[in-house]
């Protein structure tokens, strides 16, 4: 039986850090992982993260037309027990919270 677990990240760097989590180091398929904005709107995240932040200089400015209109929602199709378990611990290692 397959259960679907479901957690909102802040920023899209994180979403994308717990699907390489997910599929590299606890081989989940990632035909099983759909990431997504949380409401209607296209969204980046809630903060900039990653390439809308400024870099250390010399560097271009910081970007600011990224679309933050929510947070960012992971779903995952776990199979079993053990893929629960792996699934719990990368959510909250990426500081991974319950859909609103």
């Amino acid at each position: 039986m397959t259960s679907k677990m479901t957690a909102t990240f802040a920023t899209r760097r994180e979403a994308e850090l717990v699907v390489e989590r997910l599929v590299q180091a606890f081989d989940l398929a990632r035909e099983a992982i759909h990431v997504g904005p949380e409401g209607d709107d296209n969204s980046a995240g809630e903060a900039t993260s990653g390439g809308d932040d400024k870099a250390a200089e010399p560097s271009v400015e910081a970007r600011t037309d990224a679309p933050l209109e929510g947070r960012i929602v992971v779903t995952v199709d776990a199979a079993d027990r053990g893929d629960i378990e792996d699934i719990r611990r990368a959510f909250k290692e990426f500081d991974g919270a319950a859909p609103a």
